[in-house]
Parts: C-alpha cells; sequence; structure tokens
C-alpha cells in the first residue's frame, strides 16, 4: 500500500491546482480582482499575479499528475500553500470581508454575505501538509520519474 500513497497525494493535490487554475482561467479579470482583493500587491504586481496564476497552477498540476519533477512540484506547492496561507490569515486579521479566489471568482463579498476562512485555512493546511509529505516521499506508482530514472544510464 506504501508505493500508491504518493500518487495519491500527487493526484489530490495536482487535481486541486488543475481545478483551480482551470477556475481562474476562463475568467483572468475575476483572478485578478480577486488577488487585488487582498490588498498586499501594488496594482501592477496585482495584475501580473492574478493573470499568471492559473496557468502556473494548471502546469503545476500536470507536473504533479504525471509524476514528473515530483519533489519540485512538491516543494513548489508548499510554498504556494504557505502564500496562501499568510494571505488569508492576513485578511481575516485585517477584517477584510473577502472570497479567496481559490476556485475562480473571488473578491469583495456583498454584506450579507460570510466569509470562509476557517474552512479556507483548514484546507490549505491539509494540502501543505501532502505537499510536505509528498517532498519527503516523492517515489510512488505510475510516475514518469520511475520510467525516466529507469532508463537513465547507470554509473
Amino acid at each position: 500500500m506504501l508505493p500508491w500513497l504518493p500518487l495519491v497525494a500527487r493526484l489530490v493535490l495536482g487535481g486541486v491546482w488543475l481545478w483551480a487554475g482551470a477556475a481562474k482561467a476562463t475568467d483572468l479579470d475575476a483572478s485578478v480582482r480577486a488577488v487585488r482583493a487582498y490588498r498586499l500587491l501594488p496594482e501592477g504586481a496585482a495584475t501580473v499575479i492574478g493573470a499568471g496564476l492559473p496557468w502556473l497552477e494548471i502546469a503545476l498540476g500536470l507536473l504533479l499528475v504525471a509524476g514528473v519533477a515530483v519533489r519540485f512540484g512538491a516543494l513548489f506547492s508548499a510554498a504556494l500553500m504557505v502564500v496562501f496561507l499568510i494571505g488569508i490569515v492576513s485578511a481575516a486579521a485585517r477584517g477584510l470581508r473577502i472570497d479567496c479566489g481559490c476556485f475562480g471568482s473571488g473578491g469583495e463579498l456583498d454584506a450579507g454575505q460570510s466569509t470562509a476562512y476557517t474552512t479556507e485555512i483548514v484546507r490549505d493546511s491539509a494540502l501543505l501538509l501532502i505537499a510536505l509529505a509528498l517532498a519527503r516521499w516523492p517515489r510512488g506508482r505510475l510516475a514518469v520519474d520511475n520510467w525516466i530514472a529507469a532508463e537513465a544510464p547507470r554509473k
């Protein structure tokens, strides 16, 4: 069973990245609006990050699902999760009322809408733990990395 756990972790983490990236890629204006809502970055940086983040998430998801550069993908995922957690905790601490924009839309919430900060923090913390575990134990079943390692000349 242990050799299958990295595959499950890759599929979960990669699937989340693909879902999040695809949801944002279909509406880049909403993605930029979501990044701006955090009020952490200058306008130009928020625009670039909001427009580029969906494509980064899709690329990261594809790497993980395919099992290419698994340790790198897991470490990059962990770093992004830390950044996202800092953003969410910061928004909550500053009293901002925003939708995280993690899976599309995002931005300022209307007066009657409630935030989901606790759920978002728990979700991103769980994904951070999965990413860290995968970085520690990246070798598993059905990974392109395994095929590359098997084909590499032995010294």
